[in-house]
């Protein structure tokens, strides 16, 4: 009991004498001491630099993201800019672009858009008399093929084999005007006497065309009464279509030679003058003033298309109401005529050789690449749709239109822009939004797809020997005659290839 007494009271003590050992102080990082309740002076400084530095990178960090956020929508924005200095900022073809536009960050053009029409039909006012041009009075047309006449070929030619020279002169404006514009006499395309007849009275015209049989006849829908009454619904054909259009649609005889297919009046042309199919559509579609000479109106509409807004409105929205004479949509993807030209070579639309020599003979007579800001909206229309009054002016541009096609190749976007630019600002038009033209109709697909053993032609050398039977004998003969000019030397300009379609 004392030894273990004496331990107890032993153990206490050197307890106690090690707390007495014990300081109360501490040291801080600097050596100096400092009492455990009580912090160092300064600790609190310490305490905010850390936290304020922390604070420091991240809104630097925020305000840098922003910055290249903000930088990345305005190189968007400067993309969709209609201000010439902003879109040529814009590099479309900058990976930046390309990966924002795979994200999904690019805005997309409308595919369709509600288009401003007039309320009601009934109640659309039609302007009296036509449209006065300021400088073309009147418009004549050469009807005789010389080099047929003088047998140094064995039938005449639809488009008359219109020579460089009389080609230039026509883009050289003046109140009485003779140019080339198809229908040579005794060259084809001829209309049945009970259609020339029926057509005489048509004043107001929706014309439409189907050939090779590539199409049926689709119905217009919401079509006001008014507007059947006052237009002629024309579909142009040929003897392939009409067959083909019997064996699959139920067709009307009416017993006086007129054959129908539900509102649609069939017109038939009779020999076509081209070997390509395309080229024959190309009658109606661009010379509708020749075929149907007392129309004072047309809208033009493809055979693959089922038109649904009433024309008396399209007439009121796209004519009327600004004063124009002619109407076109602009291309949903390109605006430069070397664009749509490497579209279509990518897509196979026509001999790749041909189109560049076409696009050749268009840069070396001054056709410039389109850029934001100049005269035009656009170079490229969607031909699909055209809305016209049929002035002197407007029929000029149509005929001159149609001598580029006939001459080159039959990929009518291509020549368009190029008249447009020859006329100057003599030719005024109006080019409206791709997204109300995709609100004018229901696309149908073709019968069939179309194609020639010409489309697929990569050189000229394959055109030549026992290819020489791919080649056209009585269009785009341009591509075939000496051109008055080097073209050996001509770059095409770049081409920035906004996108896959064509």
């Amino acid at each position: 009991m004392d030894g273990e007494a004496q331990r107890s009271v032993s153990f206490r003590s050197n307890r106690r004498g090690e707390r007495n050992n014990q300081s109360p102080y501490s040291k801080d990082s600097e050596g100096e001491l400092f009492s455990p309740g009580r912090l160092p002076q300064d600790y609190p400084m310490k305490i905010v630099w850390k936290k304020g530095f922390i604070r420091l990178v991240l809104v630097a960090g925020i305000l840098w993201m922003m910055l290249i956020l903000i930088a990345l929508l305005f190189h968007v924005w400067s993309c969709q800019s209609s201000v010439s200095f902003f879109s040529a900022i814009c590099n479309k073809d900058s990976k930046v672009f390309t990966v924002l536009d795979t994200m999904g960050l690019v805005p997309k053009p409308q595919h369709r858009c509600p288009i401003p029409l007039a309320n009601d039909p009934d109640k659309v006012v039609i302007p009296e008399g036509r449209t006065h041009d300021r400088l073309v009075k009147d418009l004549f047309f050469v009807m005789e093929d010389d080099q047929w006449n003088n047998r140094s070929q064995t039938a005449p030619l639809f488009g008359g084999q219109e020579s460089w020279s009389q080609r230039e002169k026509s883009f050289k404006l003046n109140s009485t005007m003779k140019v080339h514009c198809g229908f040579i006499r005794n060259s084809g395309a001829e209309m049945a006497p009970s259609d020339i007849k029926y057509v005489k009275k048509c004043r107001f015209v929706v014309a439409s065309g189907i050939f090779d049989g590539y199409d049926v006849p689709h119905q217009p829908s919401n079509i006001s009464l008014r507007s059947k009454k006052l237009f002629c619904f024309l579909m142009v054909l040929d003897e392939i279509s009409l067959k083909f259009i019997k064996e699959n649609v139920t067709i009307r005889d009416d017993g006086n030679g007129g054959k129908w297919v539900g509102i649609w009046r069939l017109v038939l042309l009779k020999h076509p003058p081209y070997d390509e199919p395309r080229r024959n559509g190309k009658i109606p579609k661009i010379l509708l003033h020749r075929l149907f000479p007392q129309a004072q109106y047309s809208i033009w509409i493809d055979g693959k298309m089922e038109l649904i807004v009433d024309p008396l409105l399209m007439l009121e929205r796209y004519l009327w109401r600004g004063k124009h004479t002619f109407a076109i949509a602009q291309h949903k993807h390109h605006c430069s005529i070397y664009e749509e030209a490497d579209a279509n070579k990518r897509r196979k639309r026509y001999a790749r050789p041909l189109i560049d020599l076409h696009m050749k003979i268009y840069c070396y007579e001054g056709m410039p690449s389109w850029r934001p800001g100049g005269k035009t909206i656009s170079d490229v229309p969607e031909g699909a749709v055209i809305i016209r009054e049929h002035t002197p002016m407007s029929n000029l541009f149509s005929c001159l239109w149609f001598n580029e096609v006939d001459l080159f190749t039959p990929r009518d976007q291509l020549s368009f822009g190029y008249v447009v630019y020859r006329l100057g600002d003599f030719f005024k038009f109006f080019m409206f939004p791709n997204c109300e033209y995709n609100s004018l109709f229901v696309l149908h697909p073709h019968t069939r797809e179309h194609s020639s053993a010409v489309e697929w032609v990569k050189n000229l050398t394959e055109l030549s020997g026992k290819g020489s039977g791919m080649k056209e004998s009585r269009g785009g003969l341009g591509l075939w005659t000496p051109y008055p000019g080097k073209l050996d030397s001509v770059v095409l300009p770049p081409v920035a290839r906004t996108s896959k379609a064509g």
